[in-house]
């Protein structure tokens, strides 16, 4: 998932990516439908409409891609939706603890990532940088590591707690944070394109939430009426 994604960025604008990651969402509730049995109501649904017309639009016009882009991209979607399909499997069936399944998810990545770096020689020009080889440096990957490993233990919690589809409208959600962060901290530019994008993936968020809500109101009175 993370070399596809990689990947992807290498051969696809951002807008382009974002578009997809969209396509993901509906790779993951047609996957949670088939292997776990969770029907999606109509009202979320319209929100996954709505959330990717919203980056269809906001990326209209950097809508290019090539051969080698596309596949990237298609293998980078089903890679996601995969990961995050199985992590749903695993968090029920698999007999380890939210914090064994973090470390031996890292360790698979470190074994199939490093033999990739090696093979690509980013291995070779790390130790031939010496300018990256500081304090400064090691603190912020550190730093990122320590982020890392707690953001694959609130994933498996997510997943494990809400369901598949959940998380990935929620994993789409998370670009209106980073764009307002972007702006704050960074001072970056929000174009007209990407606060339409952030205002349709809100409406589309504030759907997907009234339908889980009245998705589990309906559950409430189904119970409550058997119960009599």
């Amino acid at each position: 998932m993370l070399f596809t994604g990689m990947g992807s960025l290498q051969y696809n604008s951002v807008p382009m990516v974002t578009v997809f990651k969209n396509v993901t969402n509906i790779i993951v509730t047609a996957g949670d439908y088939v292997f776990f049995g969770t029907s999606a109501e109509s009202l979320i649904l319209l929100a996954f409409a709505v959330m990717l017309g919203g980056a269809v639009a906001a990326a209209w016009n950097d809508i290019q891609m090539g051969l080698k882009g596309f596949l990237w991209m298609a293998a980078n979607c089903l890679s996601s939706a995969g990961y995050i399909l199985y992590m749903k499997f695993a968090t029920t069936n698999v007999k380890l603890s939210k914090f064994g399944m973090v470390f031996y998810n890292n360790v698979l990545c470190t074994v199939f990532l490093l033999p990739v770096s090696f093979i690509r020689g980013e291995l070779k020009t790390f130790f031939d940088s010496p300018s990256i080889h500081t304090y400064d440096y090691a603190f912020k990957n550190t730093f990122a590591g320590f982020v890392g490993f707690f953001l694959n233990f609130a994933s498996l919690n997510c997943v494990a707690q809400t369901g598949p589809t959940t998380y990935a409208i929620i994993g789409s959600l998370n670009k209106v944070p980073i764009a307002l962060l972007g702006y704050v901290l960074f001072d970056d530019r929000i174009t007209t394109q990407t606060w339409t994008y952030i205002l349709i993936s809100m409406m589309g968020g504030f759907l997907f939430s009234y339908a889980k809500i009245l998705q589990s109101f309906q559950k409430k009175r189904g119970v409550t009426s058997e119960s009599k």
